[in-house]
């Protein structure tokens, strides 16, 4: 018999973990008798949008003076689920939506679920990564993920559990979950760790114990919270045919790796372990499985100035052999626990000023393709750690202001997202986008508005003739690395109004690449479904052939 009980309704809570005393202060506040005036309150709230703190906090005032407590935004939609469990009211998305915390969470179309793995040595020797007994590799106690990943002992069933429930208690959709699996090098934990660990994943999703990993990947296909996106993080050179075939055993859909430099002697002197053909031929074989491939690039490495990152940045772009899906920009931090500090101290290295690092992002971005999308800007990691150098932690923002200040605007896909934007079909149209790789033809299918903003897109790659496939029986086949429709994630079976999802952008994106790769002669296209996106494709006419669905064309 599990221990664990399937999900169920908990009381809003702006932690991890269920707060006993938060429940008992809440059952001690009965709301019979005042549903009218709670409705008010929602009502005004609502009508606000966007609903900004000052807003809130004036609304509130003028409450409170009424007779209601002071509440939260979560201790507000507990009262609206009240109300509507009473059926006192009708539940409308809107209102979950308007009240959200942190809405940025789920307004690119998945909500993110991140969880980190135990303790484990890392086969790298970088002079960048800070050591943290505690942590991973590379990861602090303090960051905020790694807190909630040690708060659970770095349990994957509790981990994931809490952040979902912490998310829906907030206002988050968890139906559509990407699994964000962060701890260092992946490839190097053992792999009956991995089994376990994604396992007890999807157990916290599907809020049920199966005795497999294939038994619960199964459940997953149809649960109520379903893995729309799997991704692990790893080194170039742990990337091989036979690692790839285990990937798509586990579920994984998206890699991340540490590009770091594209320079040589910048690679050997923070002695990274590997050179840059390494992750040539990394992404080679990621991106013929199929993978969508998210690359970490560092600026202000030892060895490097502002003007040589510049023109690194621009070789990822530039050489056919890289050209990553997604990119996290990682300005290097000086911390006291990376063998880095001491070659500060020697007077070796010197960390960016804010203005260098602050334009060297600028110019960066100025430089990104538009099928690329760049993540993050900076890790998480708490200022108070850094011991010389930026400590801002909003270099997005000011690198967007250095831009704009130019006449400039980054083209990336995070920048031209429609975010919460309401649309119409006839308000869109299907752009095509195509660039070389070196093993591959990429076409980037994205449907935007009429002022460039993308509502959703879809990658098709075609092998090249004679190439030499890690994955033997993709031959013949086209293949759809990634479908993805923006917008605030919307409930499975819940339709579009206005948003971008459930409106039948990834129907017609799918459709129009299988017309594409029929007419550049192949007979047969696959895709690298997420377990939880096995229904949807079906849909399509895809059927599970092995690792990956597939269609006849």
């Amino acid at each position: 018999m599990s221990k664990h009980k399937p999900f169920e309704y908990v009381p809003v809570v702006e932690i991890d973990t269920y707060d006993a005393e938060w429940q008992a202060r809440r059952e001690s506040v009965p709301i019979a008798g005042q549903e009218a005036l709670y409705a008010e309150l929602i009502t005004r709230l609502v009508s606000k949008r966007p609903l900004s703190e000052p807003r809130y906090n004036q609304i509130m005032r003028q409450f409170t003076a009424r007779g209601l407590p002071w509440m939260s935004k979560s201790q507000v939609l507990d009262i609206y689920q009240r109300l509507c469990d009473q059926g006192y009211l009708t539940f409308d998305t809107e209102v979950r939506v308007a009240l959200q915390t942190k809405p940025v969470r789920s307004q690119s179309g998945v909500t993110v679920v991140t969880v980190l793995t135990k303790p484990y040595p890392c086969p790298g020797e970088c002079i960048f990564c800070p050591t943290d007994y505690r942590m991973p590799k590379s990861y602090l106690h303090d960051e905020p993920g790694a807190q909630r990943a040690e708060r659970y002992k770095f349990d994957p069933y509790d981990q994931t559990a809490g952040r979902i429930r912490a998310l829906a208690q907030i206002g988050h959709p968890v139906d559509k979950i990407e699994l964000l699996i962060l701890g260092g090098t992946w490839s190097s934990y053992r792999r009956d760790y991995q089994e376990w660990f994604i396992k007890r994943c999807f157990d916290a999703m599907n809020g049920v114990e199966l005795p497999t990993l294939a038994e619960a990947q199964a459940y997953n296909a149809t649960a109520m919270r379903r893995n729309v996106g799997l991704v692990v993080e790893t080194r170039q050179d742990h990337i091989t045919p036979e690692e790839l075939r285990w990937f798509r055993y586990l579920g994984v859909t998206k890699v991340q790796v540490g590009i770091q430099s594209l320079d040589e002697r910048v690679l050997a002197l923070n002695r990274r372990g590997h050179d840059v053909q390494a992750t040539r031929d990394a992404f080679r074989l990621l991106r013929l499985a199929g993978y969508k491939i998210h690359g970490h690039w560092m600026p202000n490495l030892l060895g490097a100035t502002v003007e040589s990152d510049v023109v690194d940045y621009g070789r990822i772009w530039a050489d056919p052999a890289i050209r990553p899906d997604e990119l996290k920009i990682y300005p290097t931090m000086l911390l006291q626990n990376a063998e880095l500090y001491a070659y500060w101290q020697r007077g070796e290295y010197q960390p960016y000023t804010e203005e260098e690092v602050v334009d060297v992002l600028a110019r960066c971005k100025a430089q990104t393709p538009r099928y690329a999308r760049l993540t993050r800007i900076i890790r998480d990691i708490p200022t108070t750690n850094v011991v010389a150098g930026f400590k801002k932690a909003n270099l997005r923002q000011l690198a967007q202001q250095r831009l704009a200040a130019q006449g400039l605007r980054c083209q990336c896909i995070r920048c031209r997202e429609v975010k919460r934007a309401r649309l119409a079909p006839a308000d869109l149209r299907l752009t095509v986008e195509s660039y070389e790789t070196d093993a591959t033809l990429e076409h980037f299918l994205s449907f935007v508005t009429e002022d460039d903003q993308i509502a959703g897109f879809l990658r098709l790659s075609l092998p090249n003739a004679g190439v030499v496939l890690p994955l033997p029986e993709l031959a013949g086949h086209a293949m759809i690395r990634e479908v993805h429709v923006y917008g605030p994630v919307l409930p499975l079976g819940e339709e579009s109004q206005g948003e971008a999802q459930h409106m039948g952008l990834g129907t017609r994106l799918v459709e129009t690449a299988k017309e594409m790769a029929r007419q550049a002669g192949y007979g047969r296209i696959a895709v690298i479904s997420a377990i939880g996106t096995r229904e949807y494709y079906r849909k399509l006419g895809f059927a599970l052939d092995g690792l990956y669905m597939t269609a006849v064309l």
